[in-house]
């Protein structure tokens, strides 16, 4: 695990080989087909012949959600175990994996759709911060881990106060964090400065790839911006340029602001799992001293 642009998808290539692993995809935006370059997405030749999973298995208007990826997943482990290999789970999307790794238990509370409908009205006319403030006053946990702009899960989290009388932060702070598994969670983090940098490098690197055509490919398609994929982080802001809201450097100006304080939120998620070995990267020598770093961890872990 670890905070998007700190280098996963590299050192990951070179653990599965090392140890017959194939990857599961941790991140809750690869999942969606024709959204390769703003989610960093691996190509098929980038994989080197390693298996992955859950990667390209919705089209974007699809709402995938953590307990449809704690299902899928599930089965992916069963299904690589079963084959004698090691189900290896590389991500950033810190709910998901954990979800996955202890067993979470979901929330039972149905869809309310005219619930639902009144909240997004109600976004509507007073914007997303007003809405933000409504789940801020109910559930002040939630509301400082959910961006202003995540429409979809604010009015959840409200969905769930309104029919249980209880937030979706007590909901997880119940959880037993009992896992069915025998784990190895390795967390890679890096000085803050370096990786805003790097998460800077690669935003004009996804622009140079291509990104505003990949967005204005979608919203042709038909993908609007109210969908869950269309409000990822490089989507929901160039597809606001590109619909006259804002000009191309107010854009990705922003762009780089979110992603900057999505991995910081990132950062805090993780911190309070307390079964993560954390390597510093950019105190390593090399990505080969970097490797060594998990081995040992791995090592010492089923020895």
């Amino acid at each position: 695990m670890g905070p998007t642009a700190v280098g996963k998808t590299g050192l990951s290539l070179d653990l599965a080989a090392a140890y017959e692993a194939e990857i599961i995809s941790g991140d809750s935006m690869q999942v969606y087909r024709g959204m390769d370059i703003g989610t960093a997405k691996i190509t098929s030749e980038e994989m080197k012949g390693i298996p992955h999973h859950l990667i390209d298995i919705h089209d974007p208007d699809f709402p995938f959600s953590a307990a449809e990826f704690q299902e899928q997943a599930r089965k992916a482990i069963q299904d690589i175990s079963d084959r004698g290999k090691l189900p290896f789970i590389v991500g950033g999307t810190g709910l998901y994996i954990e979800s996955l790794c202890y067993g979470f238990q979901f929330s039972e509370a149905v869809a309310d759709e005219a619930f639902r409908k009144v909240q997004d009205d109600y976004a509507e006319e007073h914007g997303a911060l007003a809405l933000h403030a409504r789940l801020e006053a109910v559930d002040p946990i939630s509301a400082a881990r959910l961006h202003p702009n995540d429409r979809r899960r604010i009015i959840r989290a409200l969905e769930i106060h309104h029919q249980t009388d209880t937030t979706l932060s007590s909901s997880h702070a119940a959880q037993t964090k009992e896992s069915p598994y025998d784990l190895c969670i390795i967390g890679l983090t890096m000085d803050r400065k370096i990786l805003y940098k790097r998460i800077e490098d690669r935003i004009d690197l996804m622009l140079a790839d291509g990104l505003v055509d990949e967005v204005k490919t979608l919203l042709e398609r038909g993908y609007g911006r109210g969908l869950v994929s269309m409000q990822g982080l490089g989507y929901k802001e160039i597809a606001a340029y590109l619909e006259g809201e804002t000009t191309y450097e107010e854009a990705v100006t922003l762009l780089k602001r979110d992603t900057r304080r999505f991995a910081k939120r990132q950062l805090s998620w993780f911190r309070h799992m307390k079964e993560i070995e954390w390597i510093d990267v950019d105190e390593a020598k090399d990505s080969s001293d970097i490797f060594e770093k998990v081995r040992d961890i791995i090592t010492k872990k089923f020895s």
